[in-house]
C-alpha cells in the first residue's frame, strides 16, 4: 500500500473532512494551494538566483584575460665599462694647496 493507492487517498479525505468539517474544507484547500504556489516560487528563485550566479561568472571569466606564460629568464652578462684613460701628472703641473685643520680658536694653515 502506497501513496498511489486511492484507498489511501480516499482515507486521507475522509479524515480531513472528520478533523475540519465541511466548511472549512474550501478554505483549507486555497490555503494548501497558495502554500504550494508559494514554495514553488521559491524554489523557482534559487534556481535562478543560481544561473545568475553562473552568468556571472562566466561573463568575468570572459573579461579577464588569460595569464600569458612567462618567458624563460636567462641571465644576460652586462658588458665591463671601458678602461678608464690614465691620467698622467707632469712635473710642471701646480699642485692645488691643502688646508691643514687646526685646534679651535687657531686659524687654520695652508701649505
Amino acid at each position: 500500500m502506497g501513496l498511489d493507492d486511492p484507498w489511501v487517498w480516499l482515507i486521507l479525505l475522509v479524515l480531513f473532512v472528520v478533523f475540519f468539517g465541511a466548511k472549512r474544507m474550501p478554505d483549507g484547500a486555497r490555503a494548501l494551494g497558495r502554500s504550494m504556489r508559494i514554495f514553488k516560487s521559491e524554489i523557482r528563485g534559487l534556481h535562478d538566483d543560481d544561473d545568475q550566479a553562473e552568468a556571472a561568472q562566466q561573463q568575468h571569466a570572459e573579461q579577464v584575460p588569460a595569464p600569458l606564460p612567462a618567458a624563460p629568464v636567462t641571465p644576460q652578462a652586462t658588458p665591463a665599462p671601458p678602461p678608464a684613460a690614465p691620467v698622467e701628472q707632469t712635473a710642471n703641473a701646480p699642485v692645488p694647496p691643502t688646508q691643514v685643520v687646526s685646534s679651535p680658536g687657531q686659524p687654520p694653515s695652508s701649505t
